[in-house]
C-alpha cells in the first residue's frame, strides 16, 4: 500500500508595509466622491471586520510614506488614485515574482529531508495578476530546480484555489511515489482596492490584503520527524444560489470582486451538506457530524477566514468552540483576507500554536467564486510515522 502524502514545511510572508485598518477606514471614509450613506457602509464594514492590521507591498499606502509620483495614494491630498489595470498589473509582475520565489526559498530551506534537485512538480496560485513566463518558470530558475520539473499554473480561482493546488498535489503523489511536489500562492489584493459607493466593493476593500505561502507535499519515506499534516481526502460542493454573490472581474481599473452581503447566509445554508460527504467514509466522524458533535471528533479546524461574518455563521452552524475558530480569527485579525493563501497560514497556525498533536484531525475549508466550497480532512503527523 503507497504512503499517504504528507503537507510539510509551510512557510509564510507577509510585506513590510503595514496597514492599521482604523487609519485605512479614515482614508476611505474621506474621499471626495463617496456621499453620506457610502461614508456609513465604509465606517461599519472596516470597523466591524474583525481585522487590526493588513499588509501590503504598495509602500505609498503608508500614512508614512512621500511619494513624489504617487500612483496608488496621494498622502498630501488624501486621495485614492485609480491607475489602469496595466499599471496594477506591472506592479504585480514585480513584487509578486519576488515572494513566489522567496518563499518556495523558505519552504525549502526548512525541510530537513528535501533539497532542490528533489522537486519534481511546482505548483503556483494566484487570482491577482497574470503574466508569462509565470511564477511557476521563476521559481524554477531562481531555485536552480530542473528544468524537467512539472509546472502548474492555478490562476483566478479565488480564495479557495490552495484547496485544489494541494489536492493536485497529493495525486501527483498517489501516481509517483518519488513525487515531491512544492506548492506555493501569492496573492497581491491590496493592488485593485478602489474607493467606490458600491456596497460590495466597499466591503472587498475592508477585507483583502497581501500575503504569500508556500509548502512541500511528498509521499516519501523521510527520516526527519517533521510535524505535517496527512492528507486524507478532499470534496468539492457549489451553492449555485451563490453564482452571482461572489465574482471576481477584470475591469480598466483594476480587477473588481463582488463579495455580496449575502455570502454569510448562503455558506451556513449550505455548509451542512458540503461537509457531509467529506466526512461519509469514516462512521464516527459521520455520527459526530449527524450528532452536532463533529467538533469533538476534529479537534481543529482551518476555516478560510473570508470575513468576520462568515466565520460567525459557520461556527453557529457546526457548533464549534471559540477554541476552534482561534487560528482562523487570528489570521484574520493580524492580516486580513489574503485570498488563495490564506487558508495555508491558518494550517501553519494550527501546527505551530494552537497546541496540535500527533493524530488529532484537522478539518479545512475555503470559499470562492461560484459559490464554491473546497473542504479537505486531515490528520497531523510526524513524517517519520506518516
Amino acid at each position: 500500500m503507497s504512503r499517504p502524502p504528507v503537507l510539510r514545511s509551510l512557510q509564510t510572508i507577509v510585506p513590510d508595509t503595514v496597514l492599521h485598518q482604523d487609519e485605512v477606514r479614515d482614508v476611505f471614509a474621506a474621499q471626495p466622491d463617496l456621499g453620506r450613506l457610502a461614508q456609513r457602509i465604509v465606517s461599519t464594514s472596516f470597523t466591524v471586520s474583525g481585522i487590526d492590521t493588513r499588509h501590503t507591498v504598495i509602500d505609498e499606502l503608508s500614512l508614512d510614506s512621500d511619494a513624489v509620483d504617487p500612483i496608488f495614494f496621494d498622502r498630501r491630498s488624501g486621495a485614492l488614485l485609480a491607475p489602469g489595470t496595466k499599471t496594477r498589473n506591472e506592479v504585480y509582475t514585480r513584487e509578486a515574482a519576488r515572494l513566489f520565489v522567496d518563499v518556495a526559498r523558505r519552504a525549502l530551506d526548512a525541510d530537513p529531508d528535501i533539497e532542490p534537485a528533489d522537486v519534481t512538480h511546482v505548483i503556483t496560485v494566484s487570482c491577482t495578476g497574470f503574466h508569462a513566463p509565470g511564477p511557476e518558470y521563476e521559481i524554477v530558475r531562481a531555485l536552480g530546480l530542473s528544468d524537467s520539473v512539472q509546472r502548474y499554473h492555478l490562476g483566478f480561482m479565488g480564495c479557495y484555489a490552495s484547496m485544489p493546488a494541494l489536492r493536485a498535489a497529493s495525486q501527483f503523489c498517489a501516481a509517483d511515489e518519488n513525487a515531491v511536489v512544492l506548492v506555493v500562492s501569492v496573492e497581491l489584493c491590496t493592488l485593485h482596492l478602489r474607493s467606490s459607493e458600491d456596497p460590495d466593493t466597499i466591503v472587498a476593500s475592508s477585507l483583502f490584503a497581501d500575503g504569500a505561502a508556500a509548502g512541500i507535499v511528498t509521499a516519501r519515506a523521510l527520516p526527519s520527524g517533521v510535524t505535517g499534516l496527512r492528507l486524507d481526502r478532499f470534496h468539492t460542493a457549489i451553492a449555485p444560489e451563490g453564482e452571482k454573490a461572489m465574482a471576481w472581474t477584470i475591469g480598466d481599473t483594476g480587477f473588481e470582486m463582488i463579495l455580496a452581503t449575502t455570502v454569510p447566509q448562503i455558506i451556513g445554508e449550505t455548509i451542512i451538506g458540503a461537509l457531509r460527504p467529506l466526512y461519509a467514509p469514516e462512521d464516527d466522524l459521520v455520527a459526530a457530524f449527524d450528532g452536532d458533535a463533529v467538533g469533538g471528533e476534529v479537534a481543529h479546524w482551518a476555516i478560510h477566514p473570508g470575513g468576520r461574518s462568515i466565520l460567525d455563521r459557520i461556527q453557529e452552524k457546526l457548533h464549534l468552540s471559540d477554541e476552534q475558530l482561534h487560528p482562523a480569527r487570528e489570521v484574520l485579525r493580524e492580516n486580513g483576507n489574503m485570498s488563495s493563501a490564506t487558508v495555508l497560514f491558518v494550517l501553519k497556525r494550527i501546527l505551530e500554536q494552537e497546541g496540535a498533536r500527533v493524530g488529532d484531525r484537522v478539518s479545512a475549508m475555503a470559499f470562492g467564486p461560484g459559490l464554491t466550497a473546497e473542504s479537505a480532512l486531515m490528520t497531523v503527523t510526524a513524517a517519520a510515522d506518516a
